[in-house]
C-alpha cells in the first residue's frame, strides 16, 4: 500500500504568538498540537480516531480556544456521528458539543475573543461548559462560499489578511480559487486553492498549493507541495511534506529555510485532556 506523508494544516492566533497544528494520517487518524511560536515548541493536544476538517475549524484571537467540526461515522451516538465543537486549544475535550449528524455545513469562526459563528443549522448543544463564550447570532460572512469546507476556510482566508483575486470554473465539478497576501520587498504568497471531485491520489476534495510571486520582476517560483502557507510575522511558514519549515523574505526571494519539526513520525496514542 502506497504511504503518505502527514497531511499538515496550521492555524495561527492572530494576537497571541501560539497557533494549533492539525496533522492527519493514516486517513482516519487525526491530531491536534500546540505550537508556540515564539520557542518554536510543540505540545501534543489529542487524537482522534476520525475526521477533522481544518478548513472548517478556527483558533480563537487569543488562542485559548479551538472551534472544529469532526466525524467519526457514530451516528447513533449522542455526537450523532458528527459534530461541531469548542474546545481548549489544543485538546480536543469539547467543552460545548453541537451534534451534527451529517457532514453538509458544520464548524465556524471566532469572531471575537469570546464570541463565535457556527456554519449552517445546528441544534441546541447537547452540552455547554464554557459560560463565558458566546454564539454570535448576528454575524454573517460578507460573501456566501457554498455550505462545506470553502464557506468557512475562505472568510477566515479573508478575515485574516488574504485577497481573493480570481475564481476559475475549470471544469464540472473542479474549480480554482486565487488568493494573495504581501509578504514584503515586493514579494506575494500565492495560494491556489483547489476545490474538485478526482481530486490527485492523496488529497482531498479540498487542497491547496502555493506560488511565490514578484510581479515587478515577473518571477513566479512555484512550490505545488506546500499544502499549506502562512505569514508570520516576519517570516513565511509552511507544511511540506509532513513537515513544519520556516524561512525570511529577501529581495531575492526566499532564503533561510529551516525544519521546525517533522510530523511523520507521530502515532496514535490515547490521551486525556487535563480538564
Amino acid at each position: 500500500m502506497r504511504q503518505f506523508p502527514a497531511r499538515i494544516h496550521g492555524l495561527l492566533a492572530p494576537q497571541a504568538p501560539l497557533g494549533v497544528i492539525i496533522r492527519r494520517g493514516p486517513s482516519k487518524q487525526v491530531a491536534t498540537i500546540l505550537w508556540d511560536r515564539r520557542q518554536d515548541t510543540f505540545q501534543l493536544g489529542q487524537w482522534l480516531k476520525g475526521r477533522i476538517y481544518e478548513r472548517r475549524s478556527d483558533l480563537s484571537p487569543d488562542g485559548q480556544y479551538l472551534i472544529y467540526f469532526a466525524m467519526n461515522g457514530h451516528w447513533q451516538s449522542e455526537a450523532q456521528g458528527s459534530w461541531t465543537a469548542i474546545s481548549q486549544a489544543p485538546y480536543l475535550k469539547a467543552l460545548t458539543l453541537f451534534p451534527k449528524g451529517d457532514c453538509w455545513q458544520g464548524g465556524g469562526l471566532w469572531t471575537g475573543h469570546t464570541r463565535y459563528w457556527l456554519n449552517g443549522c445546528h441544534d441546541e448543544a447537547l452540552f455547554n461548559h464554557a459560560n463565558k463564550l458566546r454564539r454570535d447570532l448576528k454575524f454573517q460572512p460578507s460573501t456566501y462560499f457554498g455550505a462545506e469546507c470553502t464557506g468557512v476556510y475562505y472568510p477566515r482566508l479573508l478575515r485574516d489578511g488574504w485577497q481573493l483575486l480570481e475564481q476559475r470554473e475549470i471544469a464540472k465539478w473542479q474549480s480554482q480559487d486565487i488568493f494573495e497576501k504581501p509578504l514584503g520587498h515586493g514579494w506575494r504568497l500565492r495560494k491556489i486553492a483547489h476545490a474538485e471531485v478526482g481530486a490527485p491520489v492523496g488529497k482531498g476534495c479540498y487542497w491547496d498549493e502555493h506560488q511565490l510571486r514578484h510581479p515587478a520582476s515577473g518571477t513566479t517560483q512555484n512550490y505545488p507541495d506546500w499544502e499549506w502557507a502562512e505569514l508570520d510575522g516576519d517570516r513565511l511558514v509552511w507544511a511540506e511534506h509532513g513537515k513544519l519549515l520556516a524561512g525570511r523574505i529577501h529581495h531575492g526571494g526566499l532564503s533561510q529555510a529551516t525544519e521546525l519539526f517533522d510530523f511523520n513520525p507521530m502515532q496514535f496514542q490515547p490521551r486525556q485532556a487535563p480538564y
